[in-house]
């Protein structure tokens, strides 16, 4: 493996070329999904149902896509094959609704940990709730003028939450006095 030492005082590249600093709210941002990522490949890793791991799979790929495009300047966002649009989030929609007949969602308070990969995927979920405040951030200074960003991390934490309580069959529902 080759080092490239660039990094070596706190600063990392842009997609574009464009030196930022490691501390910035972009590396915050995008280093946080592949927090969630790494999250979510737990889970795949220890999913049970098969049309879990594939869900997990396409998330993942499309967090890498989220990433490279939080990791553009704005400039150059617009020539970027790396953009998450109303379509990515309509699927999340229809990925929701897909999952809810397939089984019944409660109403009850969640306490994860019914199975190993439930509770990976209810932790990438808080990761990527965390992710979404700090895309919020960059929305509200306008280092990303892409709207359907928001929208899609939100609708990522419904499907995440929506594919937890499937991978887990629901398992037993938990409530704060039990």
């Amino acid at each position: 493996m080759k080092f490239s030492k660039k990094g070596d005082r706190g600063f990392t590249s842009l997609l574009g070329g464009q030196r930022i600093p490691k501390s910035g709210p972009r590396p915050e941002a995008y280093g946080t999904l592949d927090e969630a990522s790494s999250a979510l490949g737990i889970a795949r890793a220890s999913a049970i149902r098969s049309k879990t791991k594939e869900i997990l799979l396409s998330i993942q790929k499309d967090l890498i896509i989220l990433g490279a495009e939080l990791a553009t300047a704005a400039e150059d966002v617009e020539k970027s094959p790396h953009q998450i649009k109303t379509k990515d989030v309509e699927r999340l929609e229809r990925l929701i609704e897909e999952l809810q007949t397939d089984m019944v969602m409660g109403k009850e308070f969640i306490l994860p940990g019914e199975t190993l990969a439930s509770a990976a995927i209810d932790l990438g979920r808080t990761i990527v709730r965390r992710a979404e405040r700090m895309a919020l951030r960059l929305v509200q200074e306008k280092i990303v003028t892409n709207g359907e960003v928001l929208r899609f991390l939100n609708r990522l934490a419904d499907v995440l939450f929506t594919l937890a309580r499937y991978e887990e069959d629901r398992g037993k529902p938990c409530t704060p006095s039990s």
